[in-house]
C-alpha cells in the first residue's frame, strides 16, 4: 500500500517569550490547503473597515478588568520599597491585620514560599519557580529569606494586603512595620561602568552578551576610508503608560475554582500560574479577558501583582482585586531599555560603508535590556560589534513596541546622516547605496516625493529668522509572522446565526473585526451578519500577542475554519440544490448552484438541528514574515526657545496582504505617536543620590497629547503583492525616532546624540555656534 502520510517540509516561525520574538525552525505538513487569492481582489478584505468593538468603546460599554465588580471583593495593595537598594531585616504585620475590615495580609516572602510549596508538591523543585535563594526546604527558605531579603530597585514589592474598601488596604500596607538595611546603590550607566562601582547583581554590573565580526579586519579597513564619523548616541528609557494599569481580579471563594479576570497581551498565559498560586489544577482556572487597556509588550502572565492577588484570595477565600496605581506603574511594571551606544562608521568617496565598529550598553535596569546588533539593516563590508549588559538598580527592562529596535535605529540611522552629510551626498541616496533590499529603495523613493524632499535645507540651520525647518528620514525592519497555536470555531446555526470563536485577546488592533471580516468574505455576508467570541481561556487555543504576531497567527485559523466549515455547509446543501459540492457559491447573502438560488436563512434551515461547525488551525503559506518601512519627518525649530515642532510625518509600510486598511493605519498612527515620545518629550528621571524616580506620574512624565501631533501620512506599500498576511503593530516606531532627529539637525545645523531632543540640550548645542541670537 501506497504511503498515504502528508509530505513534511520545514518553515520558520516566530516564537515570542514575554514579547521578545526569535525566530525557530518548525516542520509542519505540506498539504496545500486554503489561499487568500491577490490582494486586489477581495470583497471586504483589504478594505477600510470600521472596528466592531468601536461602540462600545467610545459609550463606555466594553468592561475591562479595572471595571469588574464581584459580590464582597476585596481590594489590594503592595507595599513597596523606598530605596533602591536594601535588605529587609525585620516585617511586623501585627498592625495591619488589626484594621478593622482588613480580611488578608502577606509578605512577597510567604508568598514565594508558599508557591515553591506547591511546585515541590507538583514534582516540581526550586529552580522551577519563584523560590527563596537558599535552603532545600520550604521553612529554611522562609528564614533565610525574612531575615535576609535583598531588595534591588525602588518600588520592589515587598508586602501586600487586602480589605473591604481601597482606603482601609491602602492604611493597611502603611500600617506595616519594616526594618530596611539600606545599601549603597547606582543608578545611572556612567555611574554603574565606573571601577568601583555598588554591585547591583552577580559579580559586576557589565555583562557580556555578544561579540560578533573580527575586529583587527575593521581596524585595517578604516584606515582605507575616505571619510570616518566617530560618536555616541543615547536613548532614555521610557514607560508603556498603559492607560489601564497592570493588574487582575481573583473571583475565588475557597473551592476547587477560580476565574481571572486579566488585563493581559496573553488568554492562555493566566491559568498556569494562578493555578500554582491557588494550589488548584490548571484545568479549573479560567482567565477572562473581555478587553484590556494597553499591553505593548509589558502585560505578559500575571506578574508578581496577580500572584499577591491570588494569595490573598487564598487566605481570605474572597474574591480580590489588584490594579496597580498608577505610581506602582511607572516604578514596577517595566519599561523600554535605555541604550548607550559608541558607533565608528567609515565610507568610501561614493557613499560605500566598508568598516563599522559597535560597544553596545544595554540598560535594562536589573534585567538584561534589548537592543538590535548594529549595524542594523545596513550592509558594510566590515563589521565588529560588543554587546554588554549594564546593570543598574532599577526595575527590569520588558518588551515594548519592537523591542531594541527603536534604539538601535535612532543611533544607526544619526550615524548614517552624519555620514552623507560629511561626504556631500544626499541622505536618501546614501541609504540606498548602503541598503541592498530594492524594497527599501522603493519605499525611500516614494516617501521622499510625498514629503517634498527637495525642500529640505541643503544647508542645515540655512536661512533667516529664528523659525528653521528641516526633513530627515529612516528606515527599519521587522519580522512579524504566524506560528501555529490558534484554534478557532466558525458555528452556523439553523436561524442563520454565525459565529467565530477563539480565546484570543484583543489587545484594540481589530482583533474582532477581521475575524468577522475573514468568515464574512468567505460566506458573501456582511461584517454585521457576524459574531465573535473571544477573550477566555474556555475557547480555542490561542498564541499570546507580542512581536506582531498575532493577526498572522490568528487569520489563517480563521480563514481555514471559515473554509471548512464553507465546504462541510456546501455538503449538507448539495442535496437540496441537486448540485455538486463544487458547483455551489456563497456571495450576496445567498447559495446557488445550477441555477438555483436560496437565501442565507433559507439555507441555514436546511441544515441540521444542532447546525454545524468546523474547527480551523494555522496552514503555512497564509501568513509570512519580514516587513520593511521608511520613515520621513518635517519639523520647525525655534533656534531662540530650543522648541521643536514636529510638522508632518510620512511612513511607508509594506505588510502582504492587508486585512484591514483603516486599522493598518491606525496602528502606524500610534506607532509614529510613540516614536515621537521617544524623540522629542519621554524619559525617566532618576534621582542619582535617593536612587528614585521622580516623575512617576502623567503630570511629570511627558506624554505627546493632541497639540503635539502633527499630521501623519501613512502610506500602505501596495507593491508588496505577498498573498499572506503580516503583522504590522512594530514596525512603525523604528524608524521615525531617527527620522525625526535627522529633521532636526536638518532644520537648526546641530546634531543631537542624546534622547529625548529637549529645548535645553538644542540651546547649549547652539550656543557656542552663535546660532541663538
Amino acid at each position: 500500500m501506497a504511503d498515504t502520510a502528508p509530505k513534511k517540509k520545514k518553515i520558520k516561525v516566530p516564537r515570542v517569550v514575554n514579547g521578545i520574538e526569535t525566530m525557530v525552525e518548525i516542520e509542519v505538513d505540506d498539504t496545500g490547503g486554503p489561499t487568500w487569492g491577490p490582494n486586489d481582489k477581495h470583497a471586504i478584505l483589504n478594505h477600510r473597515l470600521t472596528r466592531v468593538d468601536g461602540p462600545a468603546k467610545v459609550s463606555g460599554a466594553a468592561i475591562y478588568s479595572y471595571d469588574v465588580r464581584l459580590p464582597g471583593m476585596l481590594y489590594g495593595r503592595i507595599l513597596r520599597s523606598p530605596h533602591a537598594h536594601a535588605r529587609v531585616k525585620k516585617i511586623d504585620l501585627a498592625a495591619a491585620k488589626r484594621i478593622p475590615g482588613v480580611r488578608a495580609v502577606t509578605t512577597v516572602e510567604q508568598m514565594k514560599a508558599q508557591e515553591l510549596k506547591e511546585r515541590e508538591r507538583r514534582g516540581g523543585t526550586a529552580a522551577g519557580g519563584t523560590g527563596s535563594r537558599g535552603g532545600s526546604s520550604t521553612a529554611q527558605a522562609v528564614q533565610l529569606s525574612l531575615s535576609s531579603e535583598e531588595l534591588r530597585y525602588e518600588g520592589e514589592p515587598v508586602a501586600a494586603a487586602a480589605a473591604i474598601t481601597p482606603e482601609i488596604a491602602d492604611d493597611a500596607i502603611h500600617a506595616i512595620q519594616v526594618e530596611y538595611e539600606v545599601l549603597p546603590h547606582v543608578v545611572s550607566a556612567d555611574a554603574a561602568i565606573k571601577s568601583g562601582a555598588p554591585i547591583v547583581l552577580g559579580e559586576g554590573n557589565l555583562e557580556e552578551k555578544e561579540k560578533k565580526g573580527e575586529l583587527d579586519k575593521v581596524q585595517a579597513a578604516f584606515k582605507q576610508c575616505d571619510s570616518i564619523v566617530e560618536a555616541e548616541y543615547r536613548t532614555q528609557t521610557i514607560h508603556h503608560a498603559c492607560l489601564e494599569t497592570h493588574g487582575i481580579v481573583v473571583d475565588y471563594r475557597g473551592r476547587d475554582s477560580a476565574t481571572i479576570y486579566a488585563s493581559t497581551q496573553g488568554t492562555f498565559s493566566i491559568p498556569k500560574d494562578s493555578a500554582i498560586a491557588l494550589s488548584l489544577d490548571e484545568s479549573r482556572v479560567t482567565s477572562v479577558v473581555e478587553n484590556m487597556g494597553g499591553g505593548f509588550g509589558s502585560k505578559f502572565g500575571i506578574g508578581i501583582e496577580g500572584k499577591l492577588a491570588c494569595h490573598l484570595s487564598r487566605e481570605a477565600k474572597a474574591p480580590v482585586k489588584m490594579m496597580l496605581a498608577r505610581h506602582d506603574e511607572f516604578v514596577t511594571a517595566g519599561n523600554r531599555s535605555g541604550s548607550w551606544q559608541k558607533l565608528k562608521g567609515g565610507v568610501k568617496k561614493d557613499g560605500t560603508l566598508v568598516a563599522f565598529q559597535a560597544t553596545q550598553y544595554r540598560l535594562g535596569g536589573i534585567g538584561a535590556g534589548s537592543q538590535s546588533g548594529q549595524p542594523y539593516i545596513y550592509s558594510a563590508a566590515n563589521a565588529y560589534r560588543e554587546v554588554y549588559s549594564l546593570h543598574t538598580n532599577v526595575d527590569s527592562s520588558r518588551a515594548m513596541r519592537a523591542p531594541g529596535h527603536p534604539q538601535a535605529s535612532f543611533a544607526v540611522e544619526s550615524l548614517m546622516d552624519e555620514l552623507s552629510y560629511k561626504l556631500g551626498m544626499d541622505p536618501v541616496e546614501f541609504r540606498k547605496k548602503n541598503l541592498k533590499d530594492p524594497v527599501y529603495h522603493r519605499q525611500l523613493d516614494r516617501g521622499a516625493k510625498e514629503i517634498g524632499w527637495d525642500r529640505r535645507q541643503k544647508v542645515p540651520g540655512e536661512g533667516a529668522g529664528p523659525l528653521k525647518r528641516g526633513i530627515g528620514c529612516g528606515v527599519g525592519t521587522w519580522g512579524g509572522g504566524g506560528r501555529p497555536q490558534c484554534e478557532v470555531t466558525v458555528a452556523i446555526a439553523r436561524d442563520g446565526a454565525v459565529n467565530v470563536s477563539c480565546g484570543t485577546q484583543d489587545l484594540g488592533t481589530g482583533t474582532r473585526t477581521y475575524m468577522r471580516a475573514i468568515v464574512a468574505e468567505e460566506f458573501g455576508l456582511t461584517i454585521g451578519d457576524i459574531r465573535e467570541h473571544i477573550g477566555n481561556s474556555k475557547l480555542g487555543a490561542a498564541s499570546g500577542s507580542g512581536g506582531s504576531t498575532t493577526a498572522a497567527s490568528l487569520s489563517p485559523a480563521v480563514k481555514d475554519a471559515a473554509v471548512n466549515a464553507r465546504v462541510e455547509m456546501a455538503a449538507k446543501l448539495a442535496p437540496v440544490l441537486n448540485a455538486k459540492l463544487e458547483e455551489i457559491s456563497f456571495a450576496g447573502g445567498e447559495v446557488k448552484a445550477g441555477g438555483k438560488t436560496l437565501r442565507w436563512k433559507q439555507a441555514c434551515a436546511a441544515l441540521p438541528a444542532a447546525g454545524i461547525s468546523a474547527l480551523g488551525k494555522w496552514k503555512p503559506g497564509l501568513s509570512d514574515n519580514g516587513v520593511h518601512g521608511a520613515s520621513f519627518a518635517e519639523v520647525e525649530v525655534d533656534v531662540e526657545t530650543g522648541h521643536v515642532r514636529p510638522l508632518r510625518i510620512v511612513h511607508v509600510q509594506d505588510i502582504g496582504l492587508p486585512l484591514n486598511r483603516l486599522a493598518i493605519e491606525s496602528q502606524i498612527n500610534g506607532g509614529v505617536i510613540q516614536a515621537l515620545g521617544m524623540a522629542l518629550w519621554e524619559g525617566r528621571v532618576m534621582d542619582e543620590r535617593l536612587g528614585v524616580m521622580v516623575n512617576p506620574n502623567f503630570e511629570d512624565y511627558k506624554l505627546p497629547g493632541v497639540l503635539e501631533i502633527p499630521e501623519i501620512a501613512v502610506l500602505i506599500d501596495d507593491a508588496d503583492t505577498r498573498e499572506a498576511v503580516i503583522g504590522v503593530g512594530e514596525p512603525a516606531v523604528i524608524p521615525t525616532v531617527g527620522a525625526v532627529a535627522n529633521a532636526v539637525f536638518n532644520a537648526c545645523g546641530v546634531r543631537m546624540r542624546e534622547l529625548p531632543i529637549t529645548p535645553d540640550k538644542i540651546l547649549m548645542a547652539l550656543q557656542p555656534q552663535g546660532k541663538t541670537t
